[in-house]
């Protein structure tokens, strides 16, 4: 099974960026207030970018690539997605947790 980095948005505007094996599952239990406690009090959610890898070490040193992006270079990203130059970002699922810290 693949790894999933992943971007959400919150209610309150912030990113929440995350890494996952079964992402339809993990986006269910953030929509359920089941996810990571930064998204619980900042429902409801939405998925604005994701990127496949190819395994779980690639998952996380990408997650942590990420993180270090500042909010424009992260909102950059996601434009990009949104217009299609890196792959599909309008998945729409839940997903299991592998680690996911706030981004703000």
């Amino acid at each position: 099974m693949g790894w999933t980095v992943y971007i959400l948005r919150c209610r309150d505007g912030s990113l929440y960026t995350g890494c996952t094996n079964d992402l339809s599952r993990r986006l269910a239990a953030h929509r359920k207030g089941k996810g990571a406690k930064y998204t619980r009090s900042r429902l409801p959610v939405a998925l604005a970018y994701r990127e496949e890898t190819a395994d779980k070490s690639a998952a996380l040193r990408r997650e942590a690539a990420i993180k270090r992006l500042d909010r424009r270079e992260k909102l950059a990203l996601i434009a990009e997605t949104e217009v299609g130059a890196h792959g599909d970002s309008s998945a729409e699922g839940d997903g299991q947790p592998a680690g996911g810290q706030p981004d703000l």
